[in-house]
């Protein structure tokens, strides 16, 4: 064997997410980014990804993570999750710790012309208000 690459490549993928996204929009372009909140960060506003989906890995730290339909989970370093984007609300990517930063790595698919990010307003929070999922006792 050659010594020009690692014999044992094919050992060193580890899977950490498979998923079956929504379709992707045509003419998309994906665009990865670093996301890292202090202490106690509430992070963004609610919000939608009206590109597509995004896919993303924690660092380090915990998020406390909400989307539309689901209750909040608490997605801890090491682990990854994804949202279906376009009219999926996100409702929480804040920091779960007061002790520690919040670090992530998501990778969006968007349409050119598009912002990769809408913030969602209080009136279409309230009209959709049904569709939000209580917290599990043990979120926090």
């Amino acid at each position: 064997m050659s010594k020009d690459y690692d014999a044992s490549w094919e050992s060193a993928l580890t899977v950490v997410q498979e998923v079956q996204p929504p379709a992707i929009p045509e003419g998309a372009h994906a665009m990865t980014v670093v996301i890292d909140y202090p202490p106690g960060s509430a992070g963004a506003p609610p919000h939608k990804h009206p590109g597509g989906p995004a896919f993303g890995y924690m660092l380090e730290g915990e998020m406390l993570f909400e989307l539309e339909g689901e209750p909040p989970r608490v997605i801890r370093a090491g682990e990854a999750f994804w949202e279906p984007g376009g009219d999926v609300i996100h409702y929480s990517d804040g920091n779960n710790r007061d002790d520690m930063r919040c670090r992530f790595t998501v990778t969006m698919l968007c349409v050119p012309g598009q912002p990769m990010l809408t913030i969602v307003d209080e009136p279409e929070l309230a009209a959709r208000r049904h569709l939000r999922v209580p917290a599990e006792p043990s979120t926090r």
